[in-house]
């Protein structure tokens, strides 16, 4: 399967495997809210640990099945909602452990999670703007200041691991190798602790936030539909396929 779920010393591993780049379909974004939700609620599970094979940890959506299906927009919609908000009210804490890019979607997934490994070469970025889309800025803005967060997200610019770091979004930057070691050693003094009291310590802390990222999430969703049924949409989507680089206008 191309996203697995394993349970071992009281911490689910999902790990993403979908080739090339972990760019999820409409589909796959459905099924990922239930695997979140069935591993946190699991008696025997005190951490969920969310990372990845491959060449990074997570290319977004699948651009190719927008441009083919731009019907399925709602259901694409949906699925990132849920997911992430299956991450964020998971019962238990959430750690995500990213190498090389995480954009867009991937940028929910790591907002949504408690705290976050990251590999020396990762780096954030939401190129809605340059996709014909809008979404992510709301868990973004979970992790980096505001005027970070404007200045990524109207260039379509990246933000390096060791930004990330400094700027207080990443707990740790290791190398590349020592990724999985280092996240599994911090999931490990996670899941040593006492269920009852991370489930009612995670939801305090949910409970304790000045902003509701769920949503405001939803509220940039309604500007990802009215985007997607502008022109340009088409034409920045049509681009990157085409070329991999944004449309010029």
């Amino acid at each position: 399967m191309p996203i697995t779920t394993t349970i071992k010393d009281k911490i689910a591993e999902i790990v993403f495997d979908v080739p090339p780049v972990n760019a999820f379909n409409s589909e796959t974004w459905m099924s990922l809210p239930d695997m979140v939700t069935e591993a946190s609620r699991n008696p025997d599970v005190n951490c969920v640990l969310i990372r990845a094979e491959g060449k990074g940890f997570c290319g977004g959506v699948d651009i190719k099945e927008m441009q083919a299906h731009p019907e399925r927009i709602t259901l694409l919609n949906r699925g990132n909602y849920l997911t992430f908000k299956a991450i964020r009210d998971a019962e238990v804490p959430v750690i995500s452990a990213v190498h090389k890019f995480v954009i867009g979607g991937g940028i929910g997934i790591c907002g949504a999670s408690d705290s976050i490994f990251a590999a020396d070469d990762a780096y954030f970025s939401l190129p809605e703007v340059d996709r014909g889309a809008m979404g992510g800025a709301s868990h973004l803005s979970r992790m980096l200041p505001l005027h970070k967060v404007r200045a990524a997200f109207f260039t379509g610019g990246t933000v390096s691991a060791e930004e990330a770091y400094r700027l207080g979004a990443v707990e740790k930057v290791v190398p590349r190798d020592q990724l999985e070691k280092e996240a599994r050693e911090f999931c490990a003094i996670i899941a040593s602790k006492s269920r009852k009291a991370l489930v009612i310590a995670k939801e305090a802390l949910n409970g304790l936030e000045e902003r509701d990222v769920d949503r405001g999430y939803r509220w940039e969703q309604g500007f990802t539909l009215e985007m997607y049924m502008h022109e340009d949409s088409q034409k920045s989507r049509d681009e990157f396929i085409e070329t991999g680089k944004a449309a010029k206008f």
